[in-house]
């Protein structure tokens, strides 16, 4: 095609190929019916077979599933970045440093509350700047200050020198996590530029940076609005900081709602939040959001389907593949009827 690289055409028809062999919705829908074991021996026939065949004489039961699951999400996002192209790539790595901040406050978090390091490392993803060689140093620290320590030099390192004191203190991190997230997506809009795959790229940050300033106010809500919202905005989405925090204090259901459709500029958002009449919990909030982004992430690649965007669709599809997978053994293993389990499925 005019003006379009082979190897752009090649990835990008590698990415449908690769999405359209994840687990469809019927088959989710099934293992809501199925036992714990009879879960395990279906995924053991996927694409997580050499995972699970590998890890086998190491570790048994649940704990071996989730490694094998979070070793294939880390290996399948490694091979994608080896065979992506030029400005694909560094748009495709700069995303996927998302997981250095995942796997840090997975780390931190697990030191402060006293996990096991095997039990931390089951549910790291060594998919961004932070290589296994590094996460595994700092597991191997003796605790979440020398962790912190241990980060420096890397591109994370300032934020959390500077929020981890009062996060220890307080016990919680989310002002440090959202102060992570600042950074990352400065960094990432930093990074566009000022071309048709930049613009492509920087849409895609403005969806996600709306998805999340949404759902900060659904779970601010649900909190009762205990900590200073305009702590917790993230900067480059359609929301504005004054409407952010606004919209944090206003007491009644409904003139949220109304409010936020009036503010928040992205259309599948402004539809799903239509369709919210009554309160929820946070964690289906979570879920319709994600649905609609990547409803919208999905137009976005048909639209054009030699860019950023068929990448993208399948690293977040591939990412919720193995979150249901996780969700469902777990849930099967707590003994929770199929109704709940489905409720935090992204499907």
């Amino acid at each position: 095609m005019k003006g379009i690289s082979a190897p752009t055409i090649y990835v990008c028809t590698r990415m449908r190929v690769r999405k359209a062999k994840l687990l469809p919705r019927e088959e989710y829908q099934r293992m809501l019916n199925m036992s714990l074991p009879e879960i395990i021996r279906i995924i053991e026939e996927t694409s997580y077979k050499q995972e699970i065949d590998e890890l086998g004489t190491t570790f048994k039961g649940i704990d071996h599933l989730e490694i094998a699951l979070s070793w294939n999400l880390a290996k399948e996002y490694q091979r994608i970045q080896k065979i992506t192209p030029g400005t694909l790539k560094q748009f495709t790595r700069a995303y996927l440093r998302y997981w250095d901040i995942q796997n840090v406050l997975t780390i931190l978090r697990g030191k402060l509350h006293g996990e096991k390091t095997g039990r931390i490392r089951e549910v790291l993803v060594p998919a961004g700047n932070l290589d296994k060689i590094v996460l595994d140093r700092l597991l191997a620290e003796d605790g979440p200050d020398r962790v912190v320590d241990a980060l420096k030099g890397q591109r994370i390192y300032l934020v959390l020198a500077r929020e981890y004191p009062a996060a220890k203190e307080s016990g919680s991190f989310a002002k440090m996590e959202n102060e992570l997230y600042k950074q990352f997506y400065a960094e990432l809009i930093a990074e566009c530029g000022g071309d048709a795959g930049g613009r492509m790229f920087l849409a895609y940050i403005r969806l996600d940076i709306d998805i999340k300033n949404v759902l900060t106010l659904f779970r601010l809500r649900a909190d009762k609005g205990g900590e200073d919202a305009k702590e917790l905005y993230i900067p480059g989405g359609t929301i504005t900081a004054a409407d952010f925090s606004a919209l944090a204090t206003a007491q009644d259901y409904r003139e949220f709602t109304d409010q936020l459709r009036a503010k928040v500029r992205t259309g599948p958002v402004v539809e799903l939040l239509k369709s919210i009449e009554t309160e929820r919990p946070v964690h289906e909030i979570a879920a319709l959001l994600v649905h609609v982004q990547m409803e919208q992430m999905e137009k976005l690649s048909r639209r054009n389907p030699f860019s950023i965007y068929p990448i993208l669709v399948y690293l977040e599809k591939k990412k919720y593949e193995v979150f249901n997978l996780r969700a469902l053994a777990r849930g099967k293993q707590s003994n929770l009827p199929a109704e709940t389990i489905s409720k935090y499925l992204v499907i």
